[in-house]
């Protein structure tokens, strides 16, 4: 009879090398769902981050083009009939040309109107109060310049063209007249600076109800491809904004204008810009856009890219009432994101490893923390996803994890944060306004509550006198000075521009909230001390300080900012004796 052939293992051996085996196997099992968790949990927050960056563009474009409209009404409000010649009504055309150019002077300082008959008049704002008036009143002679300063300043003739401008042939008149509601043109590049510029125009008929010319106004992009370029992005991170047939608008990889041989320039598209990540997301999201409706953007694809990168990018369509339609894209390198988490889930494998030759307790204990460390990130990241922008990270560990998680929490920080003061951005105020509300409403703290909405006085001068240098040391001084001015509990944000919001977290009566604001506009109005004030004479800078009490002034958070923003421009201009513009401030900017 046979014996039973023996094993060659010994019984330490057997029980030993099946239990290191297995947790070897789980070491690389645990490896593996972290590397699964890690990459889940970049991808949430890279979708919501590109999101939210597209989505920061998308807001830009739509501040830098909604004034346009205002604009062309201010010149020919609807209904208001265009004379016959301009020459009849020349004095009423200048004023409203200077009114409208005062209302968004950056970037909107030029405004024009050409008539049927050939005739032109435009007024470019150099600064607050400096005009130049372009006139031509026969249709066969070249435009004549006048410098004037103020509203109804003396005119002084500058020069005068020597080539005939026939408005009636530009393609901006031939836009407006074709259109029966305002449009835009094609964006162009400048001849005088040689810049990208749109034009939005709009037909003017005449009493007979009859076409008699066409009103316009350019607005130069450069502004756009300022901020483009300067968001905070990854390393390797690329934000562009492009037209539906590929020419770029702006971008922060590469310039959207090229010089030809023969000294003109000529508009880049993305496929020639020189930037394969720009090429190879413009060539994705072209082919994307083609399938999907208005309703279903923004939206975010992951493709591969140059050299085989895994690219996470997020893109949306901009468009308006008058034809506008641009698209706004960012795209990010998946490395940029994944940092160190392969290493860290090889190093897992490792741990693991030594765990199980030196004392398994020990290692299932790393390998349990490790682990956690991961589903704390992976949960913070899918909070982060559903826009918790201030879900806290919880991870703290100085190896890959903690430097992924230190760059998510820097992430958040400047999604909340103005760059230049260091004060909480608009999104950051607007969900903390909204909190404040919704906690009132669960009845957590019923008591009232106030927001101030502060506009600088005069601060386009200290730019204009100073410098932007000079502004932004302006800014950051009075940024200062509005924390400490109110209390630890008191949120204060920069809202845009030279343009302020307080969130007084608890008042007990309006009188109260009153003291506050009388206290605010004190402070404001000290001297500067950032900068030398000299230049700009005995004119103070100070601050209009809108209120809006919760909730007997509105019981959301948009009512609120909507009617701190009126009562400020009233006391703005009441102050001045002047008639404030509540139509084009009836909602938050």
């Amino acid at each position: 009879m046979s014996q039973p052939a023996r094993s060659a293992l010994s019984l330490r051996q057997v029980l030993i090398v099946p239990y290191v085996a297995l947790v070897l196997l789980l070491a690389i099992v645990i490896g593996a769902l972290s590397y699964v968790a890690g990459s889940r949990a970049v991808a949430t927050v890279s979708d919501h981050l590109l999101i939210e960056t597209v989505g920061r563009i998308g807001q830009a474009v739509d501040r830098h083009v909604v004034g346009s409209g205002a604009v062309l009404e201010a010149v020919f409000p609807n209904g208001m009939p265009a004379p016959a010649s301009i020459g009849s009504d020349l004095a009423n055309l200048r004023t409203r040309l200077w009114i409208a150019t005062s209302l968004h002077i950056d970037p909107n300082n030029y405004a024009y109107y050409g008539n049927r008959a050939g005739q032109f008049i435009g007024l470019w704002r150099n600064s607050l109060d400096d005009g130049e008036l372009r006139l031509k009143l026969k249709g066969d002679e070249p435009r004549t310049f006048f410098n004037f300063q103020g509203i109804n300043g003396e005119l002084h003739e500058a020069s005068r063209e020597t080539k005939v401008y026939d408005p009636r042939v530009r393609p901006w008149y031939k836009a407006g007249e074709s259109a029966k509601l305002h449009t835009w043109t094609a964006v162009y590049i400048d001849y005088r600076h040689g810049g990208l510029v749109a034009t939005r125009a709009r037909r003017v008929l005449n009493a007979a109800g009859e076409f008699e010319g066409v009103v316009a106004t350019d607005i130069s992009l450069k502004g756009l491809n300022d901020f483009v370029s300067t968001l905070a992005l990854s390393k390797n991170g690329i934000a562009f904004i492009v037209e539906p047939n590929g020419d770029l608008i702006a971008s922060s990889a590469s310039a959207n204008i090229a010089r030809q041989p023969d000294g003109s320039n000529k508009r880049l598209a993305a496929a020639d810009s020189g930037h394969p990540l720009l090429a190879a997301t413009y060539s994705e999201v072209r082919d994307t856009l083609a399938s999907l409706k208005q309703a279903q953007l923004p939206q975010t694809r992951t493709f591969t890219g140059p050299g085989g990168q895994t690219i996470h990018a997020a893109f949306d369509r901009v468009k308006d009432d008058a034809g506008l339609e641009w698209i706004t894209v960012v795209a990010v390198p998946a490395s940029d994101f994944m940092q160190g988490v392969t290493a860290n889930v090889v190093r897992t494998g490792l741990v693991g490893g030594i765990a199980a030759l030196l004392a398994v307790v020990l290692g299932l204990r790393i390998l349990g923390w490790v682990t956690g460390d991961l589903r704390r990130l992976s949960k913070s990241a899918r909070a982060i996803g559903d826009g918790d922008l201030e879900s806290p990270v919880d991870v703290h560990r100085n190896d890959e994890i903690g430097q992924l998680a230190r760059t998510f929490e820097t992430m958040q920080e400047r999604l909340r944060t103005d760059r230049l003061t260091g004060l909480a951005n608009r999104e950051a105020f607007m969900r903390r306004l909204d909190g404040r509300v919704g906690r009132h409403r669960r009845a957590a703290d019923i008591g009232p509550f106030a927001v101030l909405f502060v506009d600088l006085n005069h601060f386009k001068q200290v730019n204009d006198r100073l410098g932007h240098d000079a502004g932004d040391k302006v800014l950051t001084e009075i940024a200062e000075r509005l924390r400490e001015a109110v209390r630890a509990s008191d949120f204060v944000a920069r809202y845009a521009g030279d343009e302020f919001v307080v969130l007084l977290d608890r008042v007990e009566s309006r009188e109260q909230a009153e003291r506050v604001r009388a206290h605010i506009e004190h402070v404001l109005a000290q001297p500067l001390r950032s900068v030398d004030p000299t230049p700009l004479g005995e004119q103070a800078l100070g601050g209009a300080v809108g209120m809006a009490i919760f909730p007997d002034d509105g019981d959301e958070a948009e009512s609120l900012m909507r009617f701190a923003d009126h009562e400020m421009y009233t006391r703005k201009f009441g102050a001045r004796g002047e008639t404030p513009w509540a139509d084009y401030h009836a909602t938050p900017r």
